[in-house]
């Protein structure tokens, strides 16, 4: 790509299965390089700390973590959809206020995480019920990382946005660069200076200080309809309360998902800590998975919205079809590749045989139902590329609310065994896909009927 975004716009002109791959492989390999930040912490501290360390970073701590980053960037979402929608119809004083609106909400909610986070991180523990053997070093390394969780939500919201007018690459670029930084940094701060979970938190959070930093610049002098100028990062409050009316929606339903995944953690934890262990590793192997159907969320998210904003209503659908296609085929081999590959890729988190074990039992009982997953992400990303967004949520909610965290909360303590735990999980997918999909298809008969009147 050249300095500047080129003028012809190929999302909603090119051929649409060509585009969403151009589009589709800078987006997973940038999520895949951004999930190894702390994949990298866990292999590392794991092999040369301990699977107590392993534990800890990877247990109640990775849980609250991605918890705060996933909800903050639902909410951003809200940002580039709106922005996307702007950048399709060519409206550039909208876009401009757009952009320093967002720019405003990151700084402001990154503070406020900031403080609230680190001030919060020992109830929140011991809340989850963490294992006393793992609670100082989970404590630790939460606080350190939010201590330097501005870098990260800067560069989620930044990238988010730089997607949201079809740059994909930038951000891809940067996080390469990043998480080298951040392997290097791990092996001298862990393996030499043995600073244990702490240097590994520390090595963290440099790196994405430096990715954020590579973001904000791009922005400020990468492209010509879209430019930051720090003088003008504002708040523009009907922009924000659209963002906001977008974004919010998927923050509370990454809340709800936080929120089970919150008492799971603690039913798991309960368990001991070699299966709070095998919990943690199983969390770094599936990450392949939903970076590769996230990506393909947040590819017909942007081709939906930008498509949609341009008034071209059938390339929305199409562009829709051809991605659940897409993503049925490479996910589905994904999954395959876990299932036959599971035990070697736990080893790589640690050499314990019964964590391994545990490990093992956890894919094999979950991995094959997130294909029914597949639908509901594809599904919700194209209706949120629209505008359509709180139906969705409610749906979603329901799956969580209805299914899963009665199941959790009624059935687990009912029978106290790891089975019982896992079977939440496609219980509730299954629920919200039987919703979701009709939705899609009356939300698109419906707007159909509209724009044959307009």
């Amino acid at each position: 790509m050249s300095a500047k975004v080129m003028e012809k716009n190929e999302i909603t002109e090119g051929i649409i299965w060509r585009q969403l791959l151009i589009f589709f492989f800078p987006i997973v390999v940038g999520t895949l390089f951004q999930q190894l930040y702390n994949t990298v912490d866990a292999v590392i501290v794991g092999r040369f700390v301990g699977k107590a360390a392993l534990a800890s970073v990877g247990g109640s701590a990775a849980v609250l973590t991605y918890q705060v980053v996933m909800f903050f960037t639902s909410l951003s979402n809200g940002a580039a959809v709106i922005i996307s929608q702007f950048y399709g119809a060519k409206n550039k004083q909208k876009l401009h206020a757009a952009l320093h609106t967002a720019a405003a909400f990151s700084i402001i909610a990154s503070i406020l995480i900031t403080v609230a986070g680190y001030l919060a991180t020992p109830a929140l523990l011991t809340v989850m019920k963490t294992p006393s053997d793992i609670m100082p070093d989970s404590i630790g390394y939460l606080r350190i990382y939010f201590l330097g969780i501005i870098a990260t939500l800067i560069y989620n919201m930044g990238s988010g946005i730089m997607r949201a007018v079809g740059d994909s690459r930038r951000p891809l670029y940067y996080l390469i660069v990043c998480c080298i930084l951040n392997i290097v940094l791990d092996i001298v701060l862990v393996v030499y200076f043995k600073m244990g979970i702490e240097g590994a938190a520390l090595a963290t959070i440099i790196s994405q200080a430096v990715s954020a930093v590579l973001v904000i610049r791009a922005l400020m002098t990468s492209y010509d309809m879209l430019r930051l100028i720090p003088g003008d990062i504002r708040i523009d409050v009907p922009l924000l309360l659209s963002e906001l009316r977008i974004g919010l929606p998927g923050g509370i339903q990454s809340s709800m998902y936080g929120l089970t995944n919150i008492i799971i953690q603690t039913s798991i934890n309960q368990f001991g800590t070699d299966t709070a262990a095998a919990w943690a590793a199983f969390g770094k192997v599936d990450l392949i998975f939903w970076a590769v159907s996230g990506a393909f969320g947040i590819s017909i998210t942007t081709f939906a919205g930008q498509n949609y904003g341009a008034g071209k209503l059938g390339r929305v659908y199409k562009s829709v079809r051809v991605c659940l296609g897409m993503s049925l085929a490479l996910c589905g081999s994904i999954l395959a590749g876990l299932l036959i590959f599971a035990r070697p890729l736990l080893s790589l988190f640690t050499s314990d045989d019964a964590v391994i074990g545990l490990g093992v039992y956890m894919m094999v009982n979950i991995v094959p139902s997130y294909a029914i997953f597949i639908f509901v992400e594809i599904f919700t990303g194209a209706l949120r590329g629209i505008g359509d967004v709180m139906i969705p949520t409610l749906i979603t909610l329901g799956g969580v609310c209805l299914v899963r965290l009665p199941w959790i909360l009624i059935v687990t303590p009912i029978r106290k065994e790891l089975f019982t735990i896992l079977v939440s999980y496609p219980i509730a997918w299954a629920a919200t896909a039987l919703l979701m999909i009709p939705y899609y298809f009356y939300r698109k008969k419906k707007l159909n009927r509209q724009w044959s009147r307009a």
